[in-house]
């Protein structure tokens, strides 16, 4: 998770993101008025994730008005273009107009992050692989869980960062953050015999796990959370 100080002006997004790529991107050049893929993932540091570069240039483009903005998407390559008009995040006016989240769907949202430190606020699992097989972790263990509202708002929706990748919290004021919407199995109490055939820390086959996930969704026992990637303060 990152923070992001958007741009307040065309001219200094197209100076940073025209950047000629790395050096072993030998057809990309600096200052040619062209914006590359090559160049975007430079200076966001997304190597590999389309979706990820994208979000980040569309945080921060956020502050500039929608001629500035047009000015630098339109020095975006045919290709860039292309992810742009695929990965393009949906910015949500309000929480309440997106209340499951459309999984693996990039969103920008605006709210107070409250960080829950109780392990046992939220029982909730992920898979995660453990040679050829996958086994069930509890989420709190791997990730930040938050509750983020809207303020003047009760409601809320669940967010979480990785506890490996950063150790920055977010703190509890009006943020603007990007992610990516996804899923975990939870109990509340309710799943007990469900979540007790995964147990913590046992490796099961994917087809196992993927049946109980079956299982639990045909139940709506899943519960949605925006995993965070980017934010601006």
């Amino acid at each position: 998770m990152e923070e992001i100080k958007p741009y307040t002006t065309a001219e200094e997004a197209i100076r940073d993101l025209d950047n000629g790529g790395r050096f072993y991107n030998l057809f990309t050049k600096a200052e040619d008025d062209v914006i590359t893929a090559a160049e975007l993932s430079k200076f966001s540091g997304a190597f590999f994730g389309k979706q990820q570069m994208i979000l980040f240039l569309e945080m921060a483009l956020s502050r500039l008005n929608e001629t500035d903005k047009a000015e630098v998407l339109s020095k975006l390559d045919e290709s860039l273009h292309s992810h742009y008009q695929t990965y393009k995040p949906q910015t949500l006016a309000s929480l309440q107009a997106n209340e499951k989240g459309k999984l693996t769907s990039s969103t920008i949202i605006t709210g107070i992050a409250k960080l829950q430190q109780s392990k046992s606020y939220l029982n909730g699992f992920i898979m995660i692989p453990v040679g050829k097989a996958f086994t069930m972790v509890p989420i709190m263990d791997l990730y930040h869980i938050y509750e983020f509202t809207e303020e003047g708002s009760n409601y809320q929706i669940l967010m979480a960062h990785s506890k490996v990748q950063t150790k920055l919290n977010l703190p509890e004021t009006q943020l603007t953050v990007g992610g990516v919407w996804k899923k975990f199995t939870s109990s509340y109490g309710e799943n007990t015999t469900m979540t007790q055939e995964l147990s913590a820390g046992v490796p099961q086959s994917y087809e196992y796990i993927n049946s109980v996930f079956e299982k639990l969704e045909s139940d709506q026992k899943t519960t949605n959370y925006l995993e965070v990637t980017y934010f601006i303060e």
